[in-house]
């Protein structure tokens, strides 16, 4: 990815690896749109799923990272804004896969059942990989994107 603005958002579950893949991402150069939650305090997922597709659809962001207990919840709220391709992934073949074949824009991780250095290692599958484009153009045009 060019740009290299990353948005971020989790709820009270997500927050602490949001916190960890914030510093992860800072030390690999990307600047950082951090959209909350900014504590442990108890939060409704679906608003910062909102809040994620928000600023990719106004681009002032081109991609994202969020992040609730299990990334179910929230990657629904998120991929509710045809801006937003938010791929719930749990290892690096799926992060490399989402950005390959789907053009995801959004990387969803669940807090609750990923660890820290496999989120780390799904977060630079993510950044570093590419979308082939070619047969999965197509398809992902299917899926609204804008």
């Amino acid at each position: 990815m060019t740009d290299k603005t990353v948005a971020l958002a989790a709820d009270h579950a997500g927050y602490e690896l949001k916190q960890c893949l914030a510093k992860e991402l800072t030390s690999l150069g990307y600047s950082l749109l951090d959209l909350g939650t900014n504590g442990p305090e108890s939060v409704d997922y679906p608003d910062y799923g909102k809040a994620i597709a928000t600023a990719l659809a106004s681009k002032k962001a081109p991609c994202g990272v969020i992040v609730c207990g299990t990334g179910i919840g929230i990657s629904i709220a998120a991929n509710r804004n045809p801006a937003v391709r938010a791929a719930l992934c749990h290892d690096t073949t799926t992060a490399r896969l989402a950005r390959q074949h789907n053009d995801a824009n959004v990387l969803a991780i669940g807090a609750r059942i990923t660890g820290l250095e496999t989120a780390k290692d799904i977060l630079l599958a993510f950044l570093d990989t590419p979308f082939e484009g070619g047969r999965h153009a197509g398809r992902v045009e299917k899926l609204g994107a804008p």
